[in-house]
């Protein structure tokens, strides 16, 4: 088990924010349609749930519109086999919008009859089964009563989601909200000091409230310094706001401010990005920018204050945020629960200076930003200027601010959603996990010349964690796999590199090293691990690149078969539990195509020393090979079962089931699967410890439930498969995304209260082969997106190790200074 407190280094936080390698190049085809992932076991086609959103949207420009469409996009991409989703946009007045196909009704909120025809056709539509309403008191000001009868009319569950919460209300504020939540199922807030007003003040109660984050969107980090020469802004620190404006921003809090902190730090710009907000221009125009922009000549702030007079699209409006090196939140509004730029910005990482609102005081702590009071610029330049000069604090402040946001990415949020869809619509029935389109971008970026780098700062690799023969060796199984289903000519580069690489680990005895650092020396880590499960893992792997002999190049056959042979004689010699079932394995994909003596008699030699652990060991409580459960459990089971298949031994056979059976009694629950604690191994006679659940775990067990179907057919394989694997998704103790899909990498693990955000080496390998071993449960024969790379991403200065059958060279690495470049 690979020791993950390396991979939460963040001292370099440089390295995070301007990127290990540069700009990302790798290009990608056209998304494929989603695909109901799972084959259908002759179950009748149900018709899907369908979801009635009633909300402004886009075109409409409204940050309640895009919050809604960002939620459906979400939610179709994780969910779009559980959801139909349709939408009611709302709209005030005459007006001319061209809406997406999604748009199933308009309702004209200025029309005191509109409503009643919009509930009369909710009513008769039999496929919607819920109503979910966003709420913001501005839509239905001008017809208070209609939309009270609106909402008593539906016949269908009703949920509102409260995106304004006023705290004090005088008893008609607090009549008409208390309506409002009678009429509907559930009501949805986004912070926690939201929920407890609607209960203290309004006297609503708890059992009706759920709490449901704005989403946030995940993003790849890019290198600020590239970003900020991009746009003109080389040099320069860069203060951000952003959203349609109105009085309420008090963005000249900040104007104030700034000839303050151009004292101390003249470099400084600000940009105010966003258009003025079209309800604004509508009753008063252009009159609160033309005051800013007034301001801006009175304080000779031409060079210093650019406004952006645009309503970004995402990309751009995202690529501004990463460059930002402090975002600035000024809002006058003390009841503003919450701010979807103020999570926008967190989610790119942003330092944040804020007014303190509800949702400000509940996410920024000392350790996330700074909060100062309402249109005091004095405190707002201080601290500025504070964060400015104290680089080590504000790269803290952004690791912090990542971990304190990514719980509210918008998957999770569509996660919570699901889930409270569920509840209401009483359906009885799990919602369906979409597979995700497979990426490799994540294992493209982390492999060099040489092979896979051992860990990540957050997305970027790290460089001086240097190699291991476990990470290569596992890279070297999903990239043929992977191979396997695609024949993807480009994947033959990776799977030399890898091969080479397990090579050059080699030992003139047959066995394996495993440490080797940034420069390609091996470490003295070698002399004090046990090394025998990675030797165990590269003969897992040789072996399965062996039995792809049709599909390979001969000379990749010929050098992977010439390096498993120089290791059988160690492996007759190993003793322990997990190297020997990874050694079966290799014994196994080996001998399918190169039909032994040998390989078979190692495999009954190892299955009878487990055979004898487990006699050992089990009783009726315990049915498991060692006293304990540690780590890559399931390979034990799955061991046994492939020495049952080469051998027809029977015994192999029982023992393979009766541990499978024991193992999965431990790790399945009412929250699908936990594997065990790498904090606290589950030691026999103990109840298991909770937190510290790995990728790897999970990966290994959905492997292994796929062999077990296989071979028996028996359908809880399969079921247990798909929630193993729906861990990856969301489907956990935390319900929170294990799997990345904005980089294509994975978390490094699921802790007590948050997942570990670097996205190692052994974490993003660990996904994809448990995402390539859930390939043939597609219903449809359809090939998955894969990312093209154009050019390798290789740091100029990186060294290549390249492995040759040389016999005197087999344990000598040989360097190259200068890499190849792929084409």
């Amino acid at each position: 088990m690979k020791n993950k407190a390396n991979s939460n280094k963040t001292n370099d936080i440089q390295d995070i924010q301007e990127g290990v390698f540069g700009r990302e190049n790798i290009e990608y085809p056209s998304a494929l349609p989603l695909q109901n992932p799972y084959i259908s076991r002759n179950e009748p086609v149900k018709p899907l749930l369908e979801v009635l959103f009633i909300s402004s949207y886009p075109p409409r420009e409204c940050g309640i519109a895009t919050y809604s469409q960002d939620l459906i996009k979400s939610l179709n991409n994780k969910f779009s086999n559980s959801f139909a989703l349709s939408v009611c946009a709302l709209e005030s007045g005459k007006v001319n919008y061209s809406y997406p196909e999604e748009v199933k009704y308009i309702l004209d909120t200025s029309k005191e009859d509109a409503f009643k025809k919009i509930s009369e056709s909710i009513n008769k539509d039999d496929n919607i089964q819920m109503v979910l309403i966003q709420h913001e008191f501005g839509f239905f000001n001008s017809q208070k009563q209609a939309f009270l009868d609106f909402l008593r009319s539906i016949h269908k569950p009703v949920a509102i989601v409260f995106h304004t919460v006023l705290p004090n209300p005088d008893d008609r504020l607090r009549s008409e909200v208390r309506e409002i939540a009678d009429a509907c199922v559930s009501i949805v807030v986004m912070t926690n000091h939201s929920a407890k007003i609607l209960m203290l003040d309004y006297r609503i109660s708890e059992q009706n409230i759920s709490v449901i984050a704005h989403g946030t969107h995940l993003v790849t980090h890019q290198s600020e310094e590239f970003l900020k020469m991009k746009y003109g802004l080389k040099d320069k620190k860069v203060l951000t706001t952003f959203g349609l404006l109105s009085s309420g921003k008090s963005i000249e809090t900040t104007l104030h401010a700034m000839p303050e902190i151009l004292l101390k730090s003249p470099e400084v710009v600000f940009l105010v990005i966003g258009k003025t907000h079209p309800e604004v221009v509508k009753s008063e125009g252009e009159k609160y920018r033309e005051m800013l922009e007034n301001t801006v000549k009175e304080l000779n702030l031409q060079e210093q204050v650019k406004f952006i007079n645009q309503y970004l699209a995402l990309p751009e409006l995202l690529e501004y945020l990463q460059l930002s090196d402090i975002y600035l939140f000024t809002t006058n509004d003390p009841n503003q629960a919450v701010s979807g730029t103020f999570a926008y910005a967190m989610s790119c990482g942003c330092p944040i200076l804020s007014t303190p609102i509800p949702h400000a005081k509940e996410v920024l702590t000392k350790d996330t930003g700074i909060i100062f009071d309402f249109r005091d610029s004095g405190q707002l330049a201080k601290g500025v200027v504070h964060l400015l000069n104290n680089e080590p604090l504000r790269r803290s402040i952004i690791i912090n601010t990542l971990q304190k946001i990514v719980s509210t990415a918008w998957e999770n949020s569509a996660v919570m959603h699901a889930k409270l869809f569920e509840k209401i619509t009483g359906t009885g029935e799990a919602v369906k996990y979409n597979l995700p389109q497979i990426n490799l971008a994540h294992l493209n970026l982390m492999t060099t010349e040489t092979g896979i780098i051992q860990f990540s700062k957050l997305n970027h690799p790290d460089l001086d964690s240097g190699y291991t023969l476990d990470d290569n060796a596992r890279a070297l199984v999903a990239i043929s796999m992977y191979y396997k289903m695609t024949g993807y000519e480009q994947n033959i580069i990776d799977i030399r590199k890898y091969l080479s690489f397990i090579g050059s680990c080699q030992q003139k005895d047959g066995n394996f090293l495993n440490y080797m650092d940034a420069d390609l020396q091996f470490t003295s880590q070698n002399e004090d691990v046990n090394l025998d499960d990675s030797n165990g893992r590269a003969i897992w792997a040789l072996g399965y690149l062996i039995s792809l002999k049709e599909a390979l190049p001969a000379d990749i056959h010929s050098l992977a078969k010439a390096i498993f042979e120089r290791s059988l004689p160690h492996i007759s010699k190993v003793y322990s539990t997990r190297s020997m079932a990874f050694a079966i394995k290799g014994l196994y994909y080996y001998n399918r195509t190169n039909p032994s003596h040998t390989a078979v008699e190692l495999i009954r030699t190892i299955a009878d020393r487990l055979s004898k652990m487990y006699h050992h060991e089990s009783n009726i409580n315990w049915e498991w090979y060692e006293s304990y459960l540690t780590y890559a459990n399931s390979v034990l089971p799955e061991a046994m079962l492939l020495s049952w298949s080469v051998t027809g031994e029977n015994l192999y056979k029982e023992i393979a089931l009766s541990s499978m059976k024991f193992l999965l009694s431990q790790t399945f629950n009412e929250n699908g699967i936990e594997v065990i604690s790498n904090k606290n191994w589950l030691l026999k006679g103990e109840k298991p410890g909770h937190y510290g659940e790995q990728p790897i775990d999970v990966a290994y067990t959905v492997m292994t439930l796929g062999m077990f179907y296989e071979a028996f057919q028996k359908e809880e394989y399969r079921l247990k498969m798909e929630i193993a694997f729906n861990w990856f998704l969301g489907d956990n103790r935390l319900h929170q995304i294990i799997y990345n899909p904005c980089t294509g990498g994975c978390y490094d693990g699921l802790e007590e209260t948050h997942v570990n955000l670097n996205q190692g080496a052994e974490s993003t390998v660990s996904y994809l082969m448990a995402r390539l071993s859930m390939e043939s449960f597609r219903q449809e024969e359809t090939p998955p997106m894969f990312p093209v790379r154009k050019h390798a991403r290789i740091n100029p200065t990186q060294k290549r190790l390249l492995y040759s059958t040389d016999e005197k060279q087999f344990s000598q690495p040989i360097l190259r200074s200068q890499p190849q470049k792929l084409d």
